[in-house]
């Protein structure tokens, strides 16, 4: 055998080992890597729709919020306009009740007032009348009858003027 058919065999040797080196890298690639590439894909995939179902979820939640936060102040402002109006309408009332009262008191204290004058007045006049009645016991024992004639007079027209007038 001659050194071409050496040479021949020892390139066909190589282009044969390249051949199934490359065949062996193809069953290799198909077998394990791209199945596990695929995998990963896969995975890769479902975690970032994961994360994109809990970005949606977030955003959904966050507009949930505002809104909520919209309706809660919305909410308070109502309460505090109510509160203040109910504050202004009690403040009115106790105003009302408490100038009331306040009539009712110094009505009540101008009645007693005029009650404890009536009675004063009275008092006066009873011991005025007492006085008199005792002074004139007194000033009777002096008084003879022309004296006892002229005052009863004098009385009497003092009364019949006071009718006239």
């Amino acid at each position: 055998m001659n050194q071409a058919f050496y040479v021949s065999l020892a390139e066909w040797s190589q282009v044969a080992a390249s051949v199934l080196f490359i065949a062996i890298l193809v069953f290799i690639w198909m077998r394990f890597i791209s199945p596990g590439i695929a995998r990963s894909q896969e995975r890769k995939n479902a975690e970032l729709a994961d994360a994109e179902r809990r970005r949606d979820a977030a955003k959904a939640d966050i507009e949930k919020a505002r809104s909520e936060s919209s309706a809660t102040q919305d909410e308070i402002r109502a309460i505090t306009a109510r509160a203040e109006s109910d504050a202004r309408h009690l403040h009115d009332r106790m105003l009302a009740a408490a100038a009331a009262e306040g009539r009712r008191l110094i009505s009540n204290a101008e009645s007693e007032l005029e009650r404890g004058r009536y009675a004063a007045r009275e008092r006066l006049r009873e011991e005025l009348v007492a006085k008199a009645l005792d002074i004139a016991r007194g000033a009777a024992t002096y008084i003879n009858e022309g004296t006892n004639r002229r005052l009863v007079e004098e009385a009497v027209d003092a009364v019949d003027r006071q009718r006239t007038v």
